[in-house]
């Protein structure tokens, strides 16, 4: 399973980039792809939650459920626990580059369990992690921007 890596610098500090990642229910109002975010299981004091998701992919709906667990905030990981993907593995890392700047780096794989062409496969997992990164760093901009 090969993985597809994408980073972008963020302007807002490390702890609220963190806060709207692990924000799940609030990602269908900026991930467009994800149409529901539901909450199965949270332990935010040992840094682990269970979210099921629904993606709208034109031709299909999708449905799993990803389990994630945190080292603070500057790391957290996933990987799929059942549903309509073979296998979903990832990580957001966080890192201060100064006081309101954070680079977040996104990196993740997928097996889709069914057969898809090599180009085409890479291609759409580069360009759904890439957009999702820029979409959650809008998320997180937003509100950055509007604080005092």
């Amino acid at each position: 399973m090969e993985s597809q890596t994408h980073t972008e610098v963020v302007r807002a500090p490390v702890q609220h980039c963190f806060d709207t990642i692990v924000s799940f229910e609030s990602y269908p109002g900026w991930f467009k792809a994800i149409s529901t975010a539901s909450l199965v299981a949270a332990d935010p004091a040992q840094g682990t939650w269970t979210v099921e998701y629904t993606l709208n992919m034109i031709v299909k709906t999708i449905s799993y459920t990803l389990s994630y667990t945190s080292r603070g905030p500057n790391r957290l990981m996933w990987e799929s626990v059942r549903g309509d993907i073979k296998q979903i593995r990832g990580v957001y890392e966080l890192v201060e580059l100064e006081p309101g700047l954070t680079e977040v780096t996104c990196t993740q794989s997928v097996d889709v369990g069914f057969w898809i062409p090599g180009p085409l496969k890479k291609a759409f997992e580069k360009t759904a992690l890439v957009d999702s990164v820029r979409e959650f760093k809008e998320a997180a901009e937003k509100p950055a921007r509007s604080e005092p």
